[in-house]
């Protein structure tokens, strides 16, 4: 570390994430957390995508954050916003407070439980698009960004539970718009959904998952480079 520069206490000296090639624009991220529901007063994901989208940003990044109300009809409206603003990447964040390690999770069903969000309200219906296929399956390369987390230290694993919640809900339109169409380059659309456990002091540290996602964001931006089209 330089002489004079003092580390922040929040947990935001984050590592440089990957570096892009000067001579082509930068990606566009799209980085949510969510926000309190019934038994979770304080959502810790909403805290790592803001400590995530400050790292990036102090990195020369373009990065929107979106902290979602966890809302059944938000997690609806998902796939609008995401044609609208057309990011290359997003990366969801979602808790998961009875697990024990970060969860990355590979499919998104076409389900819900009959569970009320932040509003009290409960699913509008179920499944969540009737006539549709049961699941969905992230677009992006799951083993890198399962190594980017373990290399950082973080206990990770793949997952086929996203949960009958919001969080599956959002991933659910999240996967579906990242599947049916490309980026203005030609590329895939990456879209990918985490969950978090609860921090706790050692290895779940709220500065320690901050650094494994931001390790797993720099996988990103590496499949993000490999996947454009050569000139």
């Amino acid at each position: 570390m330089p002489a004079g520069h003092v580390a922040p206490r929040d947990g935001s000296n984050l590592p440089a994430l990957a570096r892009p090639n000067l001579n082509l624009p930068a990606p566009t991220l799209l980085i949510t957390g969510f926000g309190h529901f019934p038994g979770m007063p304080a959502n810790p994901s909403a805290s790592l995508a803001r400590l995530l989208a400050r790292g990036r940003r102090r990195a020369g990044g373009q990065v929107a954050l979106h902290l979602l109300p966890t809302r059944w009809d938000v997690a609806a409206a998902f796939p609008a916003l995401l044609e609208h603003t057309a990011p290359d990447i997003v990366l969801m964040l979602g808790v998961a407070a009875r697990r024990r390690q970060v969860s990355i999770e590979l499919v998104a069903r076409n389900a819900t439980g009959d569970f009320p969000d932040a509003a009290r309200r409960r699913p509008a219906s179920r499944p969540l698009q009737p006539g549709a296929p049961a699941e969905r399956t992230l677009s992006a390369r799951p083993a890198p960004l399962l190594a980017a987390l373990r290399a950082a230290g973080v206990p990770a694993h793949l997952s086929r539970q996203a949960g009958r919640y919001v969080c599956n809900a959002l991933a659910w339109g999240a996967y579906g718009w990242a599947r049916a169409g490309r980026r203005a380059d030609g590329g895939p659309r990456l879209a990918v959904f985490v969950h978090v456990p609860l921090p706790r002091p050692g290895r779940l540290a709220l500065a320690r998952l901050a650094r494994g996602l931001d390790a797993l964001l720099a996988a990103l931006l590496a499949q993000f480079h490999q996947s454009r089209p050569r000139m």
